[in-house]
């Protein structure tokens, strides 16, 4: 009677151990399952600000590119137009002298045909001017579109990548968590199992004692060598998708 009372207690013993035991592994997987979940939220924060920074330096870039345009052809303007008073200027010393020394009929023609010319250069310079300005807004403006749909690009990538690997991690978790189970139901029977033989056997007490020793440590053994795993596992997964 003492024997099957001692029997009994053995084995309350043992399944009160493997009840911690399981404790211990879900809360350890919590853990790393929480730890996961912040080192992606940090990936994902570090990914949003280098896409907002990327655009406000293409808009810097842009904005500048489009300063210095302008001040060219302010630039040219200024100098067309100090060529043209200049041009006007000679020609009026020129139409002066003439009207000093030749017919006010040739003088006519001649100041005439100065300023055809002059209009005409001057029409020809901001035609050149005009077509500038407009190869240059085109080209800017392609490389805002070309800049804005790379950074859209990379954050729904990354955004996609990021999902994926959560995925696998609760994946391989799950996994994980399952197989400790099945493993810790698994020894638990077995434990109940030889018990309960070696009781009906009429062994000697110390044998079970032994017995459910052994089968104690082995399920410990296993259940720290998947909770390393577990661990190993998501953190080559984090630091892949840090690189």
């Amino acid at each position: 009677m003492f024997r099957g009372r001692n029997v009994f207690l053995v084995v309350v013993v043992v399944v009160v151990e493997v009840v911690v035991v399981v404790v211990v592994v879900v809360v350890v997987v919590v853990v790393v399952v929480e730890v996961v979940v912040v080192v992606i939220v940090v990936v994902v924060v570090v990914v949003v600000v280098v896409a907002v920074v990327v655009v406000v330096v293409a808009v810097v870039v842009v904005v500048v590119v489009v300063v210095v345009v302008v001040v060219v052809v302010v630039v040219v303007v200024v100098v067309v137009v100090v060529v043209v008073v200049v041009v006007v200027v000679v020609v009026e010393e020129v139409v002066v002298a003439e009207v000093v020394e030749i017919v006010v009929v040739v003088v006519v023609d001649v100041v005439e045909v100065e300023i055809v010319v002059a209009v005409e250069a001057v029409v020809e310079v901001v035609e050149v001017v005009v077509v500038v300005v407009v190869v240059v807004v085109v080209v800017v403006v392609a490389v805002v579109v070309v800049v804005v749909v790379v950074v859209v690009v990379v954050v729904v990538v990354v955004v996609v990548l990021v999902v994926v690997v959560v995925e696998v991690v609760i994946m391989i978790i799950v996994v994980v968590v399952v197989v400790v189970v099945v493993v810790v139901v698994v020894v638990v029977v077995v434990v109940v199992v030889v018990v309960v033989v070696v009781v009906e056997e009429e062994e000697e007490e110390e044998v079970v004692v032994v017995v459910v020793a052994v089968v104690v440590v082995v399920v410990v053994v296993v259940v720290v060598v998947v909770v390393v795993v577990v661990v190993v596992v998501v953190v080559v997964v984090v630091v892949v998708v840090v690189v």
